[in-house]
């Protein structure tokens, strides 16, 4: 791996952290500095990021995070929906560690909102969501999941409040992750798709209310 392809994992995973929300402008002298690295790596790293749809160049002006749009939303779900219901389709033949991993994610989430961190319980949900793709035993899929969850941070950025967002997606996560260790596979891809279809509708009702108070 390339010094900045390492730095564009760093990158990648502040965005998906929410360390740097959409519309964050990416300084490349407090980066350079920050990471000791220099500005032609940086730049490369950029481009890396670039191409996965996660930051944007404008003229003049820099490197921003990218700012997604309701058309963005759609096909970030309509690729989730794909990825996640294979991994649900999988499940019976998956390894143990690979299950006990979706386990992990929602004991995780449930320790955070216990404790108040509703940044923190959007990120263990998004260790749940990609542990479910990843039942499938793909590194291709782990690869997709890995891009498509820093840009689904971007769209939780939308919402605003991180608590009301996820608080009734906790249960909903434990129901699915039960009806897995049940070997309940076909209804646990029925209530995937129905959560996803859920989350979605929300988000884009943020995206749109967020338009016509900026209209």
């Amino acid at each position: 791996m390339s010094t900045a392809q390492r730095v564009a994992d760093v990158l990648r995973e502040r965005i998906e952290g929410g360390g740097l929300p959409p519309g964050t402008r990416l300084s490349e002298e407090a980066l350079g500095r920050d990471l000791g690295i220099s500005r032609n790596t940086l730049r490369e790293a950029f481009r890396l990021l670039i191409h996965e749809s996660l930051v944007v160049h404008r003229l003049n002006r820099g490197v921003f995070v990218r700012v997604v749009d309701p058309a963005d939303v759609t096909d970030i779900y309509r690729v989730r929906a794909a990825l996640e219901c294979a991994g649900v389709r999988a499940a019976a033949g998956a390894g143990q560690p690979l299950r006990e991993a979706v386990t992990a994610a929602v004991d995780g989430a449930e320790r955070a909102a216990a404790a108040g961190d509703w940044q923190e319980v959007g990120s263990a949900d998004l260790r749940f969501h990609r542990a479910l793709a990843a039942l499938s035993g793909s590194p291709r899929i782990d690869a997709a999941m890995d891009r498509l969850m820093a840009e689904l941070r971007l769209a939780f950025h939308a919402m605003p409040s991180a608590h009301r967002f996820h608080e009734p997606f906790l249960e909903r996560n434990r129901a699915l992750a039960t009806l897995l260790e049940d070997g309940e596979y076909g209804r646990a891809e029925s209530e995937l798709t129905t959560y996803l279809d859920d989350a979605l509708e929300l988000i884009l009702g943020a995206l749109q209310e967020r338009e016509g108070e900026n209209a």
